[in-house]
């Protein structure tokens, strides 16, 4: 059985141990090595020296990072909450598209039958939905899931608490249909223009225990193919694509189906999480540190894409994190910012769309969120509150559009479209070793290096609410005053101004230390 037959299982493991691994400091940073560290050793003081040459070769730098993030369930964003979180990451990255899963639940209300059996569809809801999104900027990156009952063959719920129906359907036609009705409004009320920008991803990770069709690959294949065969005949311009499978699972057979059978396919999407075993992802029992499994698959399927019949198709990440489970140590701490910076470094070229999942912990997937922080996937907390992982976001927005040739492994250098020069550089530990202080240099070649820098720092004392939340006895319900005064603790401190010394700019980052650096 896949370590992720069942997510719902995953994440209520509340106790589950990660896979412990370390670094090998040799005087600069290293890679996370595969040997197991000693809980909470002190690691030595690191040193390195970053040397960035302006004039080196460069490379476009499209954000794909933060073009898309993943949410709750579709109902979701009705709320109040859902869309003051929504605008305040919007605000932070300028983020295009956002993905959630089950738009056709019964909740929504899309599809019903008459006593004869004919289909009934509403589209209240989704038209409430889709307009609350529009409205704020943001467009939708269309998941087609899950089974309405009514058109159910048998009704095989999915564990998580609002009882998705992962069932095949009883009538392919019926099922055929819905994507044709849905589509065909969707084009009335928004115009084509409008919805021709938008994706459709035929239904959420068929491999695992989102979909009861026996055998999984072959009837998600069907499914796959009615979908969208009839959005085509809708509209040529629509965007259809899938797997949507976890574990970076089933692309190049994928491809293979739709190239060799003439079914319309205009992306791939996959997904996989930090924390995956290699067994599930690569056939193997090589250990891989949460720190690189992410871009590991991303290479993988990149990889797999080029050598298709179809090389040219956009690879879209409509899932990641860390981690699947619920883990504070991970998800809501400070290690998100060098993780989510270095999973920018390594996957750059990989991948056209790297969708995180999720931009607010108002998701239901486990029942009613029952404290702010518990290892949920949000950037955002319950109340409003933001982590340390949305101010990782709003700093590497600032990042420019041009990335230039470095050697480092912890830093990236880039160029804004006016010249001056933006870095990150950080300091990675994996949550469970204690890490140590790292002093970076960087050094500026050429004639005329950038006089002064504007630093920006988000570590375990800038950018970090959780001292301010721990000092108050963790309350799982905080009081107005507390949630007012752990929002002022969550905000990024203004940034400190160094002038550089012979083109030469020196600083120490503390374990999980994340900086981004503006130079001119």
């Amino acid at each position: 059985m896949s370590d992720r037959s069942s997510r719902w299982q995953c994440r209520v493991c509340a106790c589950c141990l990660a896979l412990l691994f370390t670094f090998t400091p040799l005087g600069s940073y290293a890679e996370p090595s595969q040997q197991s560290p000693q809980p909470g050793l002190q690691q030595p003081a690191l040193e390195e020296t970053v040397v960035v040459d302006p004039s080196a070769p460069a490379h476009p730098f499209p954000h794909y990072w933060e073009q898309m993030f993943g949410s709750g369930r579709a109902i979701l964003s009705l709320r109040d909450s859902y869309r003051r979180d929504l605008r305040d990451v919007k605000s932070a990255t300028d983020f295009k598209y956002i993905r959630f899963h089950a738009i056709f639940h019964d909740e929504v209300g899309v599809y019903g039958e008459d006593p004869s059996g004919a289909p009934i569809y509403n589209f209240s809801y989704v038209d409430q939905i889709y307009d609350g999104l529009l409205q704020n900027g943001v467009r939708p990156f269309i998941e087609l899931s899950f089974m309405p009952r009514k058109l159910a063959a048998q009704v095989t719920y999915n564990p998580f608490w609002y009882q998705p129906i992962v069932s095949p359907p009883a009538s392919y036609e019926k099922w055929g249909e819905l994507v044709s009705h849905f589509a065909q409004h969707l084009i009335e009320r928004y115009g084509i223009d409008e919805v021709s920008q938008w994706y459709f991803e035929v239904w959420n990770e068929p491999n695992i225990d989102f979909w009861a069709g026996d055998p999984k690959e072959q009837t998600y294949d069907h499914l796959y193919d009615v979908a969208a065969q009839s959005l085509k005949a809708v509209n040529s311009r629509l965007r259809v694509g899938g797997p949507a499978t976890a574990q970076a699972a089933w692309v190049d057979r994928f491809i293979r189906h739709c190239f060799e059978n003439h079914v319309p396919v205009d992306f791939v999407s996959t997904h996989v999480y930090g924390n995956d075993s290699s067994k599930d992802v690569f056939g193997t029992d090589e250990m891989i540190p949460r720190t690189q499994m992410v871009c590991r698959a991303v290479r993988k399927v990149h990889d797999q894409v080029k050598a298709s019949s179809l090389p040219s198709l956009p690879l879209i990440w409509s899932e990641y994190n860390a981690s699947y489970k619920n883990e504070p140590d991970v998800t809501d701490s400070v290690f998100m910012g060098p993780y989510l910076a270095d999973t920018i470094r390594q996957c750059d070229g990989l991948v056209d769309i790297l969708s995180y999942w999720t931009f607010s912990d108002v998701f239901e997937e486990q029942g009613v969120v029952k404290q702010p922080f518990y290892g949920g996937y949000g950037l955002i907390a319950e109340d409003g509150l933001p982590k340390p992982s949305f101010n990782a976001f709003k700093l590497l927005h600032r990042l420019g559009a041009e990335r230039l040739a470095n050697d480092s492994q912890s830093a990236l250098v880039t160029r804004q479209s006016d010249g001056a020069i933006v870095m990150a550089v950080w300091n990675l530990f994996l949550p469970e070793e204690k890490g140590s202080a790292k002093t970076v240099t960087i050094k500026f070649t050429g004639k005329s290096p950038p006089r002064k820098a504007l630093i920006y720092r988000l570590d375990s004392a800038d950018g970090s609410l959780l001292p301010t939340y721990e000092a108050m006895g963790r309350p799982i319900y905080p009081t107005q005053k507390q949630i007012a005064e752990l929002r002022r603790a969550a905000e990024l401190p203004k940034p400190e101004t160094k002038t550089l010394q012979g083109g030469e700019l020196k600083l120490t980052l503390p374990p999980q230390g994340l900086a981004l650096i503006e130079l001119r």
